[in-house]
């Protein structure tokens, strides 16, 4: 599988920022992140969880999948399996990882998204985020711990889920072996 260089990722979150006309420190104050992290993750010094990216992405009005758009886009788009791009969440205070295995590629103006999430054993998201916007997974593999709102979810394998992406969310991997969710969400935000 194709991953992500972090490389790529820092660069962009600086192009995108440099074209809001936003100052490191605005950025980091609107995020709730510290100038100095921010600075480390656009410099490839530190990787964001997924709830810190989110919010990034968030600020600077794109979204994580513009981050790692294919520019050459058609009208059909087929991933043979191995071959998916792959987005990597590896959070500096996480020592487990979140792969996104893209399902769809970005466009301008797509209505829907879809990506298989492989999450590590012990691994989360980093923390609820809301945004709007509708959510529908089908747990494929392992166990997974989705909190929506107040309630926590226990999943596993044959297990689906429907929620409102207004509400707060949140999710880990509480099992000993990796977990793999089928996960759409519309608009895209990812």
């Amino acid at each position: 599988m194709r991953g992500i260089e972090f490389k790529e990722l820092g660069i962009k979150l600086r192009h995108a920022r440099k074209l809001k006309r936003m100052r490191l420190k605005d950025v980091a104050s609107d995020v709730g992140c510290s100038e100095s992290l921010l600075s480390k993750i656009e410099c490839d010094k530190a990787t964001p969880s997924l709830r810190i990216l989110h919010r990034i992405v968030t600020v600077l009005d794109t979204s994580i999948a513009s981050l790692f758009a294919d520019p050459a886009g058609t009208h059909v788009t087929l991933y043979r399996d191995g071959e998916r791009p792959v987005i990597v969440i590896d959070a500096t205070d996480c020592p487990d990882s979140i792969r996104l295995e893209r399902m769809t590629p970005y466009s301008e103006g797509q209505s829907l998204e879809a990506n298989i999430h492989v999450v590590s054993p012990g691994a989360t998201n980093g923390g609820e985020i809301n945004h709007v916007g509708e959510e529908v997974g089908y747990v494929l593999e392992g166990e997974f711990e989705l909190t929506v709102g107040t309630t926590t979810y226990q999943l596993k394998v044959g297990d689906s889920f429907f929620f409102r992406s207004e509400l707060p969310h949140a999710y880990r991997n509480p099992g000993a072996v990796q977990a793999r969710i089928l996960w759409v969400n519309s608009p895209p935000t990812f």
